[in-house]
């Protein structure tokens, strides 16, 4: 039996500011500002993390996934909430949480409590972008949801941009508890403008029931997944753990999909994928996350490492890419409200792999101007195409399901940047167990065994090496040369990886038919 459902009428928006739709985005504009300057300042703050507590690269990958992780679990349940009972209260509860969670993380003194604090921090991260997002979605009228989405971005870029000078020198001054304690007065901030600006609470879809069985299964299998993305790098591919940690992702992730397809009310009806531009689009976030954030993992750690820099110079480094997001995300809105979505989000992509090629010619001897470069053009690639997908996901879906479009959307970046960064990182480590032992010897130092590689494949994949207490200068120079020497060779493989994979989206993204015009959802139809 086949059911169409039809998105629900959509609301004009009020004309006044409060409660309007621009005072509406200005109000999300802090609670989102906050979770994208968090990212950014932790990349920086990693390598002092990782020294300060004497944490392996497979810790720290933990602090990066464990956050990724409580968002990639919650994100479309989040959105569900959201859709039920009004984005209003659960993007405040988001706010809250997160606040008070990362001062936590900023008092913890061991990996273990702060990667468990930054699972938690995740789960209130997931609540915060897809009611923020359901709430431009409910108040925008359709023809301007493009410019609205191109401003959330530049929001973002403004976020981004600062992140990583506000990290350099909060890192650099205070050590990398203020990364999260800046936090603090954020969240006061984002809360006290939410319960001002924002209008009163609506639900979307409140007449719909929570399917628990969906959020169990799709809870399970999205937790199972990363964890074997991020455990398999560290135990072994072939592992045994591994593989039955990936075999229960696969058979839970079946579950889920053959539950939603009779539940009554299900989480995440599949008959919004027979939508080309939401299926699509939702691979498309999911492979230009993989690329991008897997490959970004490891610049802070070749800058810091085998450049030299510190972390407020990194910052400034950095800040090409981030400044243009936040540049050019207003003018991608304009253009993808008169074009539409497709050509834009193609030339992103092209844009982004030409980037990521240039970085993967990176040596001892790179330029600023040649990373700049880069990075500028990773920046405008960026931002055209999560403004052009996103707007192409939530146009497309009706508005009783914005919510869910909206955590469908972060839940595929944020699964593919815990992917990404698995198996480039996966790339990266087995370059350096194959490539160290001929730089060694190359460095006229003995060559190491397979236990002492081994041993120092952690520290080189940090961009650091590992060099005896008892070395003379001339030896540990070696040995640092010969180690920043297989570091290079790795990322040259990762990089070349996600440009090769930019490339294939390209392609993918020119099969995405372009939004309504009037920005009305496609019938969605539900099995």
């Amino acid at each position: 039996m086949t059911d169409t459902v039809t998105a629900a009428p959509e609301a004009p928006p009020k004309a006044r500011f409060r409660g309007g739709p621009w005072g509406t985005l200005v109000a999300i504009a802090f609670g989102v500002m906050m979770v994208a300057l968090d990212g950014t300042i932790v990349a920086v703050a990693n390598p002092a993390i990782g020294a300060d507590l004497n944490a392996s690269l497979a810790e720290l990958q933990w602090v990066t996934h464990g956050y990724l992780l409580g968002l990639a679990v919650f994100l479309i349940t989040a959105g569900k909430l959201g859709d039920r009972f009004g984005h209003r209260n659960v993007y405040m509860i988001g706010v809250v949480g997160f606040t008070v969670t990362s001062v936590a993380i900023a008092l913890s003194g061991t990996v273990a409590v702060l990667v468990g604090l930054r699972i938690l921090q995740g789960v209130f991260g997931a609540t915060i972008t897809p009611a923020a997002m359901g709430l431009l979605r409910s108040n925008f009228p359709p023809h301007m949801l493009g410019r609205a989405f191109g401003v959330f971005g530049s929001l973002l870029g403004a976020a981004m941009a600062a992140g990583p000078i506000v990290g350099g020198v909060l890192v650099s001054a205070f050590g990398w508890h203020s990364a999260f304690l800046i936090n603090l007065p954020v969240g006061i901030v984002a809360l006290a403008t939410a319960m001002w600006l924002i209008g009163a609470n609506r639900p979307t879809d409140p007449d719909s029931r929570f399917d628990l069985p969906g959020v169990l299964l799709l809870s399970a299998a999205i937790f199972a997944l990363v964890w074997a993305l991020v455990e398999g790098p560290v135990v072994g591919w072939a592992h045994a753990e591994t593989l039955g940690v990936l075999g229960a992702a696969l058979v839970i992730g079946v579950a889920f999909v053959l539950w939603e397809l009779r539940a009554a009310h299900p989480l995440l009806p599949m008959g919004i994928f027979r939508l080309p531009t939401i299926s699509i689009g939702t691979v498309l976030m999911l492979l230009t996350a993989l690329g991008l954030m897997g490959s970004l993992f490891f610049v802070t750690f070749y800058l810091q490492g085998v450049r030299g820099l510190t972390p407020m110079q990194t910052g400034v480094q950095l800040l090409p890419l981030t400044l243009m997001i936040g540049l050019f995300g207003t003018p991608a809105g304009r253009i993808m409200d008169r074009f539409g979505t497709r050509v834009p989000t193609v030339a992103g992509l092209v844009f982004a792999a030409v980037a990521l090629f240039m970085l993967s010619r990176l040596d001892f001897g790179t330029g600023v101007v040649f990373t700049s470069v880069a990075f500028l053009l990773l920046g405008l690639g960026l931002s055209l195409v999560m403004t052009g997908a996103t707007a192409a996901i939530l146009t497309s879906a009706p508005v009783s399901l914005a919510g869910v479009a909206a955590g469908m959307q972060q839940a595929a970046m944020q699964l593919g940047g815990s992917i990404g960064t698995a198996v480039l990182g996966a790339m990266l480590s087995l370059t350096i167990v194959g490539t160290l032992p001929g730089h060694f010897t190359d460095q006229g130092l003995a060559e190491p065994g397979a236990d002492d590689v081994a041993s120092m494949q952690s520290a080189v994949s940090q961009g650091g090496a590992v060099v005896p207490e008892s070395a003379t200068a001339e030896v540990a120079e070696a040995i640092t040369r010969a180690s920043h020497l297989a570091f290079v060779d790795g990322i040259h493989l990762a990089f070349g990886i996600a440009a090769a994979v930019m490339a294939a989206a390209a392609v993918l993204a020119c099969f995405m038919k372009p939004a309504a015009r009037d920005g009305s959802a496609e019938p969605v139809v539900h099995i």
